[in-house]
Formats: structure tokens, C-alpha cells, sequence
């Protein structure tokens, strides 16, 4: 137990530095980035997850908002990827763009991942598609 003495005041909790806002910053940008292979569990998923936690953090760390960018517009370019699949499978090589896409969808999402822990917003290769910026 600790004792007050005459004319102190309990401290408060302590406050938040700005490492550990960093560090919280990185590891929800990491979050997010990790979020898309959620689709990978539960069919769209990886679709809504990173824009609810975009959602519910960009005003409380403003510094996840770029890899939230990446992370949107990838999803819309991989959507535009997959409708092309969709219409090459009437030739049977759409087959293999949606196996590539897959791939590359884990190797971005990874990457991102890894890169938004170290502090660092990774563009993802082959984003056809700057909505967000």
C-alpha cells in the first residue's frame, strides 16, 4: 500500500509518450495491413475489416491514414484484377490470374505488414487504382 503524505496528490496514470503513440501507431498501420487476409477466413472480410479499423482509429492515431490508403486502393485495384480474371476464365487463364492475385494479395499484405511495423508506408506493387492519397 502506499501512503500519501500531507500536501501531495495521487499521481494519475501516467500519460502516453510519444514512443508509445508510435508504437501504437505501427501496430495498428500493421493491423490493417494484416486485416486483408482476413477475406481469407470469412468470404469479405477482407473487404470490411481494414475499413473498420481505419475507421475507428484514424482520429485517435492520424498516422495509420496513409497505410489505410494503400491498403483502399489495393483493394480496389485487386477488384478490377478480379473482374478481368472473371472474364479470362471464358479462355481458361482466368484461373491462373485469380491464383496470382491471391499470391500477391498475401505477399503485399505481409510485406505492408512488416514494413508499417518498422515506421515505413509501402506502396503496393501493381495498384492500378490512386483513389486514395
Amino acid at each position: 500500500m502506499s501512503s500519501i503524505e500531507p500536501g501531495q496528490t495521487p499521481q494519475t496514470a501516467p500519460q502516453a509518450t510519444s514512443s508509445d503513440r508510435e508504437k501504437e501507431t505501427r501496430q495498428w498501420a500493421m493491423f490493417i495491413h494484416f486485416s486483408i487476409l482476413a477475406g481469407w477466413v470469412v468470404p469479405l472480410a477482407g473487404l470490411v475489416v481494414p475499413v473498420l479499423l481505419w475507421q475507428l482509429k484514424k482520429d485517435e492515431l492520424p498516422g495509420i491514414v496513409p497505410h489505410a490508403h494503400v491498403v483502399m486502393n489495393w483493394i480496389l485495384s485487386s477488384l478490377v484484377y478480379a473482374c478481368i480474371c472473371l472474364v479470362l476464365t471464358l479462355i481458361l487463364i482466368g484461373m491462373l490470374g485469380f491464383i496470382a492475385l491471391g499470391i500477391a494479395t498475401i505477399i503485399f499484405a505481409v510485406l505492408g505488414g512488416i514494413k508499417a511495423n518498422e515506421g515505413v508506408v509501402w506502396p503496393y506493387p501493381g495498384t492500378i487504382i490512386k483513389f486514395f492519397k
